[in-house]
């Protein structure tokens, strides 16, 4: 027995995740939500829906008063609130505790302990956990952070002492960049936590990012259940997780498992949490931050060991000791994530984009994959909120099994009408660094130093994709002579068995040649003849297609009646332009238009609101000058002038 109604202060797929875990244990589930996410999937899910307030998490998801009130009106027993509720409103917490409402996560000291970076370090020394050297106290201004960067030695790091997710998170290299840096991160800061107050420490270079998952109960018991390997990320965010690590040795895990434990019980915690440590390249590690939390990783850790963490939490807040002991927990097989965002991977590892999910198909059809989401078809990803669709993870009994899984689950994921970040996905997963395991948080710069560009067609993926190409627009020519229905004239059959194309791809035209042979084609690219077989359902939006004894699955997005099409082949969209022969011939003299010059105006990459203006009408600017600057899901950008000129 533990809890008759739970109300949970959060919203897309963590929501969910904790819904599902409720309807497991009969717990019934109040979701509390803003006037744009009336018709958001956790709201559907829950058995109760209460609005909050607008779309700003401030006025709705972050908004105390509201959200207790309802606690009021539902008669809910529990609450499971999201970290950036913790870290703001402690005092109203303890208030609700006197009501008798229970938290489903640790107790209010350990929150705040934890969720000050400046007090958390101080803790972590007297627990004797390792930490980063670094300036213990709060910066007070640009001045004082550039005289503590000097004494600790760049590269430093500065950070919102209240923060997380990549928040507020700077790398300074020099002291322009860490006046520049200062200002921005404590502006961050104030709008995603309320708290501007910074701390600075060393910049570990090239480092892994593992982390150890905790789990304690109110009796004084807690078990490390082993690591996650979090080092693919982008602006401090993470992309890809997988448990365990390829890199940790028995003796390193234990080590840091103790330490995890050790900094657990020192601030008396109780429930799930995570313990995240910096690995440099000789194994030695250095305690980062905890996080009070259930974090986006965590299905890994349940794949691989077994245990619902949303269960062993509400059984942890109910009062009951931990059902496991150390030895009990295991490590079977292996499971990965991806983190699945509506973001544009070619604008630096990916800038948000939204939108309205026109279709939307998750890969549930391949085994042993899971998806942790909190959308559907229809949903808008607006402007207000993280960009992430999705967590897809998929599990194996060793790891090239998890990552072959992932690369079909990445290939069957059908998603519409947003940019999407599954080219990056499937290409990190794919590339032999990380297949070896050879990795670093700075694994993307370093792997594409130039920013991501897609996949690298190889001669043969190339006249694959060319060939199936080709078979599927004369797949579509036959289809659209077909008759339907008993027509009173008769009509001539065709029949025509051999086309002959021309396609553009990238820089080059390619002639190809296509005949039919019952269901499947003969194509011939560079002189060389390839097998082209499939069920050519043109109206689904995934196609198998075998090219030469290879299984491929293609999606294509988009066509037009001037032959341009697109077709997302190996994880990246291709745009080709298929034409006969003789339309091939002719094109040419069709009139191009002309680009547009975008050096002399300002266009911001993605939707956002402006913050701050830094020019008016008639000033000077000089390339690379702030012009103004764009906070888009939490992030804030800086817009500079393309080249030097008068505004």
């Amino acid at each position: 027995q533990t809890f008759e109604k739970l109300l949970i202060a959060n919203r897309g797929e963590i929501a969910c995740r904790v819904i599902k875990t409720c309807k497991k244990m009969g717990i019934k589930t109040v979701a509390i939500h803003s006037d744009v996410d009336a018709n958001a999937v956790h709201v559907k899910m829950a058995d109760e829906a209460v609005c909050v307030g607008p779309a700003p998490t401030s006025k709705s998801y972050l908004n105390m008063d509201a959200i207790m009130e309802v606690i009021k009106k539902t008669r809910a027993q529990a609450v499971s609130l999201n970290e950036s509720i913790c870290c703001s409103s402690i005092s109203s917490l303890s208030l609700q505790a006197s009501e008798g409402v229970t938290f489903i996560g640790p107790d209010t000291h350990a929150i705040q302990a934890m969720g000050d970076k400046i007090e958390s370090k101080l803790l972590a020394k007297n627990a004797k956990v390792n930490t980063i050297p670094g300036f213990d106290g709060v910066v007070k201004d640009a001045d004082e952070a550039v005289r503590i960067a000097r004494e600790i030695g760049y590269p430093v790091m500065i950070k919102a002492s209240a923060g997380g997710g990549g928040k507020g998170m700077r790398i300074a290299w020099d002291d322009e960049e860490t006046r520049e840096g200062f200002r921005f991160s404590s502006q961050e800061a104030a709008s995603s936590f309320g708290d501007d107050r910074l701390l600075i420490e060393k910049f570990i270079d090239n480092p892994r990012h593992i982390e150890i998952q905790v789990l304690a109960d109110k009796h004084g018991n807690a078990l490390w259940l082993n690591e996650r390997e979090c080092s693919i990320q982008r602006r401090n965010q993470k992309v890809v997780e997988e448990a365990p690590s390829t890199f940790l040795d028995p003796e390193t895990r234990r080590a840091m498992g103790e330490q995890a434990v050790a900094l657990a019980k020192a601030v008396k915690y109780s429930s799930a949490g995570t313990v995240e440590f910096l690995v440099d390249s000789s194994k030695n590690f250095y305690f980062l931050e905890m996080n009070t939390r259930l974090q986006v990783e965590h299905p890994v850790t349940e794949c691989i060991t077994g245990l619902d963490l949303v269960q062993e939490m509400i059984r942890v807040a109910k009062g009951y000791p931990l059902r496991h002991k150390q030895a009990d927990i295991p490590i079977n097989g292996w499971a990965v994530e991806c983190r699945v965002y509506a973001e544009d991977p070619y604008k630096s590892f990916g800038l948000p984009s939204i939108g309205k999910l026109s279709q939307y198909q998750e890969p549930l059809h391949v085994p042993s994959v899971r998806v942790d989401s909190g959308i559907q078809q229809g949903s808008d990803i607006s402007i207000y909120y993280d960009p992430m669709i999705s967590k897809l993870i998929t599990y194996g009994s060793n790891r090239a099994e998890a990552l072959k899984r992932m690369e079909e689950a990445l290939d069957n994921y059908v998603i519409r009408g947003v940019a999407h970040n599954i080219s990056l996905l499937r290409e990190v997963i794919i590339h032999p660094r990380f297949v070896q395991g050879d990795i670093s948080t700075k694994f993307l710069p370093e792997v594409y130093p130039d920013g991501f560009k897609g996949h690298k067609l190889t001669d043969l993926e190339r006249r694959e994709l060319l060939a199936t190409a080709t078979s599927l627009y004369v797949a579509e020519q036959l289809r659209s002579q077909r008759f339907l229905g008993t027509p009173r004239i008769p009509i001539a059959k065709s029949k025509r068995s051999s086309w002959e194309l021309s396609v553009r791809l990238g820089d080059g035209i390619y002639p190809v040649a296509v005949s039919k042979d019952g269901s499947s084609f003969s194509v011939e690219v560079d002189g060389m003849k390839l097998n082209v077989t499939s069920e050519w359902n043109l109206a689904s939006p995934l196609l198998s297609v075998t090219i030469d004894g290879t299984q491929r699955t293609i999606q294509r997005l988009s066509r037009n009646a001037s032959g341009d099409t697109s077709i997302q082949f190996l994880g990246t969209v291709y745009k080709l332009q298929i034409l006969t022969k003789v339309a091939a011939e002719l094109s040419k003299y069709m009139p191009e238009k002309a680009a547009e010059d975008t050096s002399s105006i300002l266009r911001s990459p993605m939707p956002g609101a402006v913050v701050a203006v830094s020019v008016k009408p008639g000033d000077t600017v000089s390339e690379g000058q702030e012009i103004c600057v764009i906070e888009a899901m939490k992030m804030q950008n800086s817009m500079i002038a393309a080249k030097t000129g008068k505004v």
